[in-house]
C-alpha cells in the first residue's frame, strides 16, 4: 500500500530517515494504519510493519516533518493502543518514493503486547442493527476498535494467520476493507462478514431420542434461542474465552433448575442487563460504575443491591439469583451475539435480564471446546448456541468492585489480561505459579509482569490442565524464559508441585503466603521496598511459617522479607476443611476458646447437632486434627453463625458475606463496637539476632463476650454485624498505630481476600487515614490470592539476587 510520494526538495533541510520501534500494545488495535495515516499527512516516504518485538517504523522526509512524526506517534495512538517506549534511531536515507505498510515480519523474541478482548464498538454496534449494512445482523462484527484479541491469539506477530481466523479466508468485500487505509477494518484481523465469517448454529437435544444435539433446521439461530430462554429453558452460549450458561434471571424456576444442574448451592449468579436502563431499580450505580459497565472492558460489577427489590420475582430473601448477598453482579452485552440474543429494535421482545455464568459444573473450569461443551454440559443444558471460530485462550468475565470511589478488582481475566503490570523493582525470568485457590500465574522480567487470566482452583484434575496450558500460551506471548521457580510455602498445594517436578534444575523458591499478599499491594502501588510498610493481611487460610494457618497477620514487610508484628490469637480449627463448611464448628471452637459455654440458647449451638457436638466436644479437649489458626476469614465464619447468619457454607466466603449483607440491614447511628484484648507475648530470645518483642496478639475473646451478651440482651444479627465489622476496623487502626510507635512506619498495606469486604476495607481505611497513615488497598490485581503470584515473584526475584550476589 502506497501513499503520496514525499517531496522531491526539501526546504527545510537535507532529508532525514529514523527507525521508530514502538513497544506496547500496539498490535491488533489500529497501530500500522494510524502510523500510515501519520506518516502520510506529514508527506513522509518509508514503511511500517509489525515485528515480534512490536512496532517498527521508518520515515523519512524533512527534519521538521519526522521530528513532528516522532513527537505525535505516541500521543495520538489509537484508542485501545498503550504505549511503554517509543525508540528512536537515525538510519541512512534510502530515497523511498511512497510509504507503504509491509508484511509483518517473524522471528526474533516477543516483545509487543496482545491486547485484551474489547466491547463491541458504537460503529459497529450501528452496523450490525443497520438493514442497509451489509452485516446487518452478523453476530461477529468487529473493527480496529473492538471484538476478540487475545482469545484467538495463537502466535507472534499479531496477524490473521496467527489468530484462530486463519481458517476463514476473507471475502473480496472485506478483503478490500482489509486493504484500504481510510477504512475502520484496516488491518483488522479478525474482519469477517456474512459471506466469509463465522457461522452460528443452534443445537437442541432430539425429543426422545439418544445421541448427539443436531442443530435447528430453517430458522433464525438466535430468534430460537431468545424464544428458548423466554420459555426457561437454559442454554450454553459460546462467548470469547469460553461458554457461558444463561437462563431469564426474572424466571426462579428456570435460575433454580439452572443452581441445582450446576450444583451452584447458593452461590450468587451474574447477571447481564440488555441496557442500563434494565439495572436501575435493581441496584445502586454510580458514575465510575456506570463508565465500567460500558465502557470498553466490560467486566461483572458488583452493585449493591437495593433491599426491597427482587430479581427473581421471589420475595427476599429468598431470592434465586443471589441469596443473601448484599451485592448483584451485573455486566452489559459486550459481543455482537449478546446484543442480538436481547433483540435489537423491532425483535420480540426477550428477557432484559440474563443469567450468564461460566459454562461449566462448579469448581471445573470454564468450557472452551466445541465437542467437549457438547459432552460436559449436557446435563445441564438445553440447547447450544454455537459457532465455528475456535476459542484458543480460556478467559473468564472479569469481576471488580467499587469501592470509595475506586475500582477493586476481584476476578482478573476477560479485559484486563494479558496487559502486563509495571514493577517498581527489577526481577530476573521468573515464573510464579500462585495458590492453590483462584490460581492465577505470573510471568516477570524486568520491570515487566504478566498474568495469566483467572485459571480457578486447583483441586480439579482439569483445572490442573487448565493451568499447564496458561503456563505454554503465556510463555508463547511474552519474551520471558524462565530462570527461576516461584511458589507458596505450604507443602501440599498442587501449585508448587507442579513447580518441583518442572524445575528442570531451575530453582524453585519458596515465599510465606502473606507476605506474598503484601508484597503484590506494594508492587501495584510502585513501591521499591526501600522502606517497610505495615501489612495488614487478612484472609481464610495461608501456610505459617510455624506449621500453623495463618491469616490474621500484621507484617512489618518489604521485599527482602517480613517479621510478624501482630496476629490473631490462635484457636483451634477443628476437622480442617470441615470447619470451613459448617460455620457452627468454628463458632464453638472460638466459644471454647474465649472460655464462654455452649448454651442451647445460642444459634451456633443448637445448629450443631447433638452427636456432632459431642464429637467436637472431645475433638477439642484431646487437640486431634485441631491445627491452631489466626485466620481472620474463620473469624467471620464464626461470627457469623453466632450471630445466626449461616451455619453452613455451600462456597467460599459465604458466611462472611452473608454477615457483611447483614451489618447493612443495621440501623443508622449506632456508636458501638466490639474491642479486641491486645496483649504482647513478651521478648523471644533468638540465639544468632538476640533479643526481640514477640507479636501482639489480637484475641477475640472480649467481641465473642459481647456478642454473646448482646444476643442475649435481645440484639438481632443486624446490629451485632455491624458492631463486629466496627470492631475489626478498630484493630487494624490499633495495631497500626501500635506499629507505627514502635517502628516509625506509616504506610500501611491493606491484603487479603478478606479486604474484598467492602464495608470493612472502607471503615479500616477510613480509620487509618484520618490518623495519617499512607493507604494502600488493590486497585490492579484482587486482594485475594488471584494476586499472589504478582507478590510471589517479587519477594522470590529479590532473593535470588541477593543469593547470588552472596555466591
Amino acid at each position: 500500500m502506497s501513499g503520496p510520494p514525499s517531496p522531491a526538495a526539501v526546504a527545510d533541510g537535507t532529508p532525514l530517515r529514523r527507525r521508530v520501534t514502538v513497544r506496547g500494545v500496539v498490535q491488533g488495535v489500529g497501530f500500522r494504519p494510524y502510523v500510515y495515516t501519520l506518516a502520510t499527512g506529514l508527506e513522509l516516504s518509508g514503511h511500517v510493519t509489525n515485528t515480534p518485538e512490536g512496532v517498527i517504523a521508518e520515515v523519512e522526509g524533512t527534519p521538521s516533518a519526522v521530528a513532528r512524526f516522532c513527537d505525535r506517534i505516541a500521543v495520538q495512538a489509537p484508542p485501545l493502543a498503550r504505549v511503554d517506549s517509543v525508540h528512536h534511531d537515525d538510519v541512512p536515507v534510502t530515497g523511498d518514493a511512497a510509504f507503504t505498510i509491509l508484511a509483518s515480519r517473524t522471528g526474533g523474541p516477543a516483545g509487543t503486547l496482545i491486547p485484551p478482548d474489547t466491547a463491541t464498538c458504537a460503529d459497529c454496534l450501528r452496523e450490525l442493527a443497520d438493514p442497509a449494512d451489509r452485516r446487518h445482523r452478523h453476530p461477529f462484527i468487529n473493527c480496529t476498535h473492538c471484538g476478540p484479541r487475545f482469545t484467538i491469539v495463537t502466535g507472534l506477530p499479531y496477524d490473521r494467520s496467527h489468530t484462530t481466523m486463519a481458517g476463514f479466508p476473507m471475502c473480496s468485500d472485506c478483503a478490500r476493507e482489509y486493504a484500504d487505509p481510510a477504512d475502520r477494518r484496516f488491518h483488522a484481523q479478525p474482519v469477517a462478514c456474512p459471506a466469509c465469517g463465522p457461522r452460528l448454529r443452534l443445537l437442541v437435544p432430539r425429543p426422545g431420542v439418544s445421541g448427539p444435539p443436531e442443530p435447528v433446521a430453517g430458522a433464525d439461530p438466535v430468534a430460537e434461542a431468545r424464544r428458548l430462554l423466554a420459555g426457561g429453558a437454559i442454554l450454553a452460549v459460546k462467548g470469547l474465552g469460553g461458554y457461558h450458561l444463561a437462563c431469564d434471571a426474572t424466571n426462579p424456576e428456570a435460575v433454580a433448575l439452572l443452581r441445582r444442574r450446576k450444583a451452584r448451592g447458593d452461590k450468587p449468579f451474574a447477571v447481564m442487563a440488555r441496557s442500563l436502563d434494565d439495572l436501575w431499580h435493581l441496584v445502586r450505580i454510580g458514575a465510575v460504575e456506570r463508565n465500567l459497565l460500558d465502557g470498553p472492558t466490560r467486566p461483572i460489577v458488583l452493585l449493591r443491591r437495593r433491599r426491597e427489590v427482587p430479581v427473581a420475582g421471589a420475595p427476599r430473601p429468598a431470592d434465586s439469583v443471589a441469596p443473601g448477598s448484599p451485592d448483584l453482579g451485573v455486566m452489559l452485552p459486550y459481543t455482537p451475539l449478546h446484543h442480538l440474543l436481547f433483540g435489537l429494535p423491532g425483535d420480540p421482545e426477550g428477557p432484559p435480564l440474563l443469567v450468564m455464568t461460566s459454562g461449566n459444573v462448579s469448581g471445573e473450569p470454564i468450557v472452551t471446546d466445541d465437542g467437549e461443551a457438547l459432552e460436559r454440559l449436557a446435563r445441564l443444558a438445553d440447547g447450544w448456541l454455537t459457532h465455528d471460530r475456535p476459542i484458543h485462550v480460556p478467559c473468564d468475565d472479569s469481576v471488580v468492585r467499587v469501592c470509595d470511589g475506586a475500582l477493586l478488582p476481584l476476578r482478573r481475566a476477560r479485559g484486563y489480561a494479558p496487559l502486563p503490570l509495571t514493577l517498581p523493582v527489577p526481577v530476573r525470568p521468573a515464573l510464579a505459579v500462585g495458590g492453590d485457590l483462584k490460581n492465577v500465574l505470573c510471568l516477570g522480567e524486568g520491570h515487566r509482569a504478566w498474568l495469566s487470566a483467572h485459571i480457578g482452583d486447583m483441586d480439579d484434575l482439569a483445572t490442573q490442565h487448565a493451568f499447564e496450558h496458561a503456563v505454554t500460551q503465556l510463555e508463547s506471548i511474552t519474551p520471558v524464559r524462565p530462570e527461576l521457580l516461584v511458589a507458596d510455602r505450604h507443602p501440599a498445594y498442587r501449585s508448587a508441585r507442579w513447580a518441583d517436578r518442572n524445575a528442570s534444575g531451575r530453582p524453585v523458591v519458596r515465599v510465606q503466603h502473606h507476605h506474598a499478599h503484601v508484597a503484590a499491594a506494594m508492587a501495584e502501588h510502585g513501591l521499591d521496598g526501600s522502606r517497610p510498610v505495615i501489612g495488614v493481611a487478612f484472609d481464610g487460610t495461608g501456610y505459617g511459617d510455624d506449621g500453623a494457618v495463618w491469616g490474621g497477620e500484621i507484617l512489618l514487610a518489604d521485599y527482602d522479607g517480613f517479621t510478624r508484628f501482630g496476629h490473631l490469637a490462635y484457636v483451634p480449627l477443628p476437622g480442617g476443611d470441615a470447619a470451613v463448611r459448617r460455620p457452627y464448628r468454628m463458632a464453638l471452637a472460638h466459644l471454647r476458646a474465649a472460655g464462654i459455654d455452649w448454651s442451647d440458647e445460642l444459634a451456633c449451638v443448637s445448629a450443631c447437632p447433638p452427636d456432632e457436638r459431642r464429637v467436637l466436644e472431645r475433638q477439642l479437649e484431646r487437640d486431634l486434627n485441631c491445627v491452631p489458626t489466626s485466620s481472620m476469614g474463620r473469624l467471620f465464619d464464626a461470627v457469623s453463625s453466632l450471630a445466626g447468619v449461616c451455619h453452613a457454607a455451600g462456597y467460599e466466603a459465604q458466611a462472611a458475606m452473608e454477615l457483611e449483607a447483614a451489618a447493612l440491614e443495621a440501623p443508622a447511628g449506632d456508636p458501638v463496637a466490639y474491642a479486641f484484648a491486645l496483649r504482647p507475648t513478651g521478648p523471644i530470645d533468638r540465639s544468632r539476632g538476640g533479643v526481640e518483642e514477640g507479636p501482639v496478639l489480637a484475641d477475640p475473646a472480649p467481641v465473642l463476650a459481647a456478642i454473646v451478651e448482646d444476643l442475649r440482651s435481645g440484639a438481632g444479627p443486624a446490629v451485632v454485624a455491624a458492631r463486629f465489622h466496627r470492631a475489626v476496623a478498630g484493630l487494624v487502626h490499633r495495631v497500626c498505630v501500635l506499629a507505627r510507635e514502635r517502628h516509625a512506619v506509616e504506610t500501611v498495606a491493606l491484603t487479603g481476600g478478606v479486604f474484598a469486604n467492602s464495608l470493612l476495607s472502607s471503615a479500616s481505611a477510613a480509620a487509618l487515614g484520618a490518623d495519617g497513615f499512607t493507604v494502600l488497598r488493590h486497585r490492579l490485581v484482587p486482594p485475594g490470592d488471584g494476586g499472589l503470584a504478582l507478590g510471589q515473584l517479587v519477594v522470590a526475584a529479590r532473593a535470588e539476587d541477593r543469593t547470588r550476589a552472596n555466591d
